[in-house]
């Protein structure tokens, strides 16, 4: 896989700056501005791709369990779609000069997989991978492709995501990203006290005054692992009882935490730069 363009990264807002733009609320336009889509360039040299996976047979009979606020999709890979996918993009924008357009959703399967350097997986214990599917993943991973898994949960998906991923990569074990790593200083300087629960919107309850409190599920304690090829890069990066997917999602909401917006868009952003330049 080729990767199309030089990546030039420029000048980082403020983070205050950033933090009030995630919390503007949605509904703070005019009404032509809270309707409109958001304007992607279709032509640009990076795209967000969401990867379109068939579910597990337990769990296809909930049917269209990924309506979103704006979307509606059948399966569990499209959980959080556009939203997540809309926001990110518009924060890699601001943040970057990252040449970004339109995300989009491609299959495993497809040809096209090949022209991205970057693509994302939530619900990754969902998952029901064919062979066919197994092998063009192992082939994007070995050209240089990388992947980020997302919003899996318990000891029960973690067995099942391993078998999956051993099937993708065999005899490349899933470690703990250490804090010297490269993909946690690429850009943003992401330190082990930075390793916190990113609450998704199931785990945010209105306590005192209205403020959101976050009640983590007890014995889940967050993991940000990865798999590295045989050159020691990270191609598989895994987000582990923790949902990055809704910090992204929620970022225009008032009620969901900006520093866990923040958090995320620096893991996401830390990813995809690492995935351009390594």
């Amino acid at each position: 896989m080729t990767q199309r363009g030089v990546l030039r990264v420029g000048a980082i807002l403020l983070l205050l700056a950033f933090a009030g733009l995630a919390q503007r609320g949605r509904f703070s336009g005019s009404a032509e501005e809270e309707d409109a889509p958001p304007h992607f360039d279709k032509d640009a040299e990076f795209h967000f791709i969401r990867t379109e996976y068939n579910d597990l047979p337990g769990f296809r009979s909930f049917g269209f369990r990924s309506v979103s606020r704006n979307g509606r999709a059948s399966g569990w890979w499209a959980q959080d779609w556009p939203d997540a996918d809309n926001h990110f993009t518009t924060g890699i924008q601001r943040l970057t000069r990252i040449n970004i357009g339109e995300p989009r959703h491609v299959g495993l399967t497809d040809p096209e997989l090949f022209e991205y350097p970057w693509i994302y997986v939530t619900q990754a214990a969902n998952w029901d991978l064919s062979d066919a599917e197994v092998k063009q993943l192992r082939e994007y991973l070995q050209r240089g492709g990388f992947l980020v898994t997302d919003d899996f949960w318990g000891p029960a998906e973690w067995d099942y995501f391993q078998e999956t991923m051993q099937r993708v990569l065999p005899g490349h074990p899933i470690s703990d990203i250490e804090e010297k790593d490269s993909v946690m200083h690429v850009l943003y300087d992401i330190q082990e006290k930075d390793r916190t629960f990113i609450p998704g919107s199931r785990h945010l309850y209105r306590g005192a005054g209205g403020a959101s409190v976050v009640r983590q599920p007890p014995g889940e304690l967050p993991a940000w692992r990865a798999m590295y090829d045989d050159k020691n890069r990270v191609v598989v990066a895994v987000n582990f009882n923790t949902d990055v997917g809704d910090a992204w999602e929620f970022a225009d909401v008032p009620w969901y935490p900006a520093e866990m917006t923040i958090l995320a868009y620096r893991y996401g952003i830390n990813y995809i730069i690492y995935s351009l330049t390594h």
